[in-house]
C-alpha cells in the first residue's frame, strides 16, 4: 500500500508528528508539507491522511483548499484525518468538526486529535502575546498523545 501524507505546519509540531506517524505507517509513505511543496495529485495513492494544526481556531487554509479540490478524491481512498492543537475534549472535537466536511469525516478510517505543541522559540513576539492571553500558558509547553498517534496508525494500516 502507498500512502500520501499532506499537511500543513507553522511551528514544526504538525511536520514532527507527520515524521513519527511515517514511522508507524505500512508500505510506502511520501510526505507533503502543503505550505512548502506543491500539490500532488492524491488519485496515484491508495489511501490519503490529511493533517494540520490549529491556529486562532481553524486549521491552515491550504489544508482546507486541499481537501475542497480534491474532495471527491479523498471519498474514494482509504482516509484519514488529524489535527494536532491544544485543546482538549469538547473544544478539541469541535476543532476537528470545524476543519473537515461531515462527508470527509464520516469517510475516514482514521480521525486524529494528536495533541501540540506551543513552542515559544519559533513564535514571533505576537503569537507568543495571544498565546499567554488566549491560553494563560507562559511558554513552551506540550501535549502531544503518543497513544493517540498509534492508535490512528493503527487505523490507516488495517
Amino acid at each position: 500500500m502507498n500512502t500520501l501524507v499532506v499537511f500543513a505546519t507553522k511551528h514544526g509540531c504538525t511536520e514532527s508528528v507527520v515524521k513519527d506517524l511515517a514511522g508507524l505507517l505500512e508500505g510506502s509513505v511520501k510526505t507533503i508539507n502543503l505550505t512548502r511543496d506543491e500539490s500532488p495529485d492524491p488519485g496515484s495513492f491508495d489511501s490519503v491522511i490529511v493533517g494540520g494544526s490549529i491556529h486562532a481556531g481553524k486549521v491552515q487554509s491550504v489544508v482546507r483548499k486541499f481537501c475542497r479540490k480534491h474532495t471527491h478524491i479523498l471519498q474514494e481512498k482509504k482516509l484519514g484525518l488529524f489535527l494536532c492543537h491544544m485543546e482538549t475534549g469538547e473544544k478539541a472535537q469541535k476543532q476537528m468538526n470545524e476543519s473537515y466536511s461531515e462527508s470527509l469525516r464520516n469517510h475516514a478510517s482514521a480521525l486524529g486529535l494528536l495533541g501540540g505543541r506551543f513552542d515559544f522559540s519559533r513564535m514571533n513576539f505576537l503569537e507568543r502575546s495571544i498565546v499567554r492571553k488566549v491560553s494563560g500558558v507562559t511558554g513552551t509547553t506540550e501535549n502531544l498523545d503518543a497513544k493517540a498517534l498509534a492508535a490512528f496508525a493503527e487505523g490507516m494500516n488495517h
